[in-house]
């Protein structure tokens, strides 16, 4: 990167440096026609080819859908990503440098003691496939598979594995794969188990092995299924740096595209569920690991798609775990949908016995969710005075969950006409006691007016900044009345996005402040900010701590000139009321207040 190249000149090399062609053309297939390039959209299902390129405009627009955009669009559409990831991603492709933040040694051991993790969880992918394909003492395994349907073309592409039994190749098959520092890794990764007598053994055995992977297609854990007698019937990696499974899901990265093409994700319990109903033609579907469905899983599933529907056994705790999404669906605002099999099936059976059309058929006549949840309350409370108010109860958490003053009406209304209730009744007894399954975050009033980033002071302007790209500092910030300091800003709106992100992950990075803003003047802030800190952030605790200290007193001087001129507008108020008494009292308030300013 030149010394005098801006962050726009930046930009605009990548956009004269990519062929938006070739990078379209990577995950279409354009025929040309004239000037133009055309081919079937990759973000609508359609059969006729709408989706034009213009290489020398270096623009693409979709007449069926109406989304169009230049390469950064594209690829931020396509995969999933925020502008930053996005510029990054074709910087690297065409070889453009881009500045990096300095990092602390703390954050570099970090990233390190990551990409060990990627790599040995790759290289035991590998181990255990090969060995699923090679060996002949995986027959069994290979003759499971084929039973279940599952084709060598679905096994490649879930890169699905076997971990040997203790039988066959000892309680260390994959331990000696490893030694050194590789091994400590394979032990942090949960791969291998450390004994306290010394050695390890491995965690995964006689198991059909899973590898999940993240958004960006790096193996950060494995979900194994026994083959042969034991327990547990599944188990997964346990939780390291690079894998929480609450924040997970099987499948996604394979089917993401499937998933944005049909506008729908289908979500399954159970591995053999997604990999059954992929075999069967159901693309477009994904699973969670063996835990309840999570806020953070429905993120995940929010970049490819507004609708998700469940797929559940007709069991109680299907019909249960449908009703703890509701708050989550709420709170992110996707559709949510329920799909319940007929009683004896589970989706493998279901789309290998009935077919393809048949399970079509019961996903396109899915119920919404909370109707759904509804229902079951209504079945299992009844409708009586009694049972109403169960429901009642029952619906706060959904109320809590809501985030849009228009949401909050619907869903009123909606809920008021079922029960037979006022809708300022039914607001009433849902107001009297909210339960806390999902945290409560401050809302920001849109109608309210808020001034640009122009209208700070300086030093308020570094705050913002500051706050920004040390989200750790979020809660002492809090504290010190920063939001007081800022309201009626751009600054005010970040303070409240950013508490979301922080309330989500305690150890949040700056750039997660995007996944929440839309588009406007916020994002743009962000954006440019995180950009141009690149070469200035000193990621230092010794010094973010310093400046942080600066900050607080900052703050806490913002607060006594506030409740100065606070006394201020008393004392105007009690001169015209001739209230002398309370005047003399507040200008000696006063004098203190001016006293600490001076200190």
């Amino acid at each position: 990167m030149a010394a005098n190249e801006t962050w726009e000149d930046i930009t605009a090399k990548i956009k004269e440096q990519a062929d938006i062609v070739q990078i379209i053309g990577e995950h279409v297939n354009l025929k040309r026609s004239g000037v133009r390039f055309l081919g079937l959209c990759p973000f609508h299902g359609e059969k006729t080819p709408s989706f034009s390129v213009h290489g020398g405009q270096q623009f693409f627009h979709c007449f069926g859908c109406g989304e169009s955009g230049d390469v950064f669009s594209f690829v931020m559409k396509q995969q999933g990503l925020d502008f930053p990831e996005a510029l990054r991603l074709l910087a690297e492709k065409y070889h453009i440098e881009l500045p990096q933040k300095r990092r602390s040694k703390e954050d570099e051991q970090r990233q390190k003691q990551k990409e060990q993790l990627y790599k040995v969880n790759e290289l035991a992918a590998g181990y255990f496939s090969n060995y699923l394909k090679q060996s002949k003492d995986a027959t069994v395994a290979r003759q499971y598979l084929e039973t279940r349907g599952v084709s060598q073309e679905i096994q490649e592409r879930f890169a699905i594995g076997y971990a040997p039994d203790v039988e066959t190749v000892g309680w260390n098959y994959l331990g000696s794969k490893f030694k050194g520092a590789e091994q400590r890794t394979a032990i942090e990764a949960g791969l291998l188990v450390a004994k306290d007598s010394g050695g390890t053994y491995d965690r995964f055995r006689d198991r059909i092995v899973f590898p999940i992977y993240n958004i960006s297609g790096q193996v950060c854990g494995f979900g194994g299924r026994i083959v042969g007698e034991g327990q547990p019937k599944y188990l997964n990696s346990p939780e390291s740096p690079v894998f929480n499974k609450s924040n997970s899901l099987l499948g996604l990265y394979q089917q993401k595209e499937q998933i944005r093409k049909r506008n729908r994700a289908i979500m399954v319990e159970g591995n053999f569920d997604l990999i059954s109903l992929v075999a069967g033609g159901c693309e477009n579907v994904v699973a969670p690991l063996g835990t309840a469905l999570t806020r953070e899983q429905l993120r995940l599933v929010k970049r490819f798609t507004e609708e998700v529907t469940l797929l559940f056994d007709g069991d109680d705790a299907g019909g249960k775990a449908a009703a703890r999404g509701v708050p989550f669906f709420l709170a992110e605002q996707i559709t949510g949908k329920v799909a319940v099999l007929p009683a004896g099936h589970d989706p493998d059976t279901y789309v290998r016995e009935e077919g393809l059309s048949a399970l079509t058929r019961l996903l396109d006549n899915a119920e919404n969710l909370p109707e759904f949840v509804l229902g079951r309350w209504v079945q299992q409370y009844g409708l009586g005075l009694d049972g109403k108010r169960r429901i009642v109860e029952e619906l706060k958490p959904l109320l809590a969950a809501t985030v849009s003053p228009l949401q909050r009406a619907v869903f009123l209304s909606h809920f008021a006409e079922k029960l037979g209730m006022q809708v300022a009744d039914l607001e009433r007894h849902l107001e009297q006691k909210i339960m806390k399954e999902i945290p409560v975050e401050p809302k920001i009033t849109r109608q309210k007016q808020y001034a640009g980033i122009e209208t700070l002071s300086i030093q308020q302007k570094q705050l913002v900044e500051f706050m920004i790209l040390n989200p750790a500092t979020y809660s002492v910030l809090a504290k010190n009345k920063i939001r007081d300091c800022l309201e009626g800003s751009i600054g005010e709106i970040l303070f409240l996005e950013l508490g979301k992100v922080v309330r989500q992950n305690p150890d949040a990075e700056p750039e997660e402040l995007l996944t929440v803003l839309p588009e406007g003047a916020e994002r743009r802030f962000v954006s440019n900010l995180l950009l141009n800190a690149g070469e200035e952030v000193d990621t230092d605790e010794g010094q973010c701590g310093k400046e942080l200290d600066v900050f607080v007193d900052f703050l806490k001087r913002d607060q006594v000139k506030r409740e100065s001129i606070r006394i201020m507008q008393q004392i105007q108020r009690a001169q015209a009321e001739n209230n002398f008494q309370q005047v003399q009292e507040l200008m000696m308030e006063k004098v203190r207040l001016a006293q600490i300013l001076h200190e």
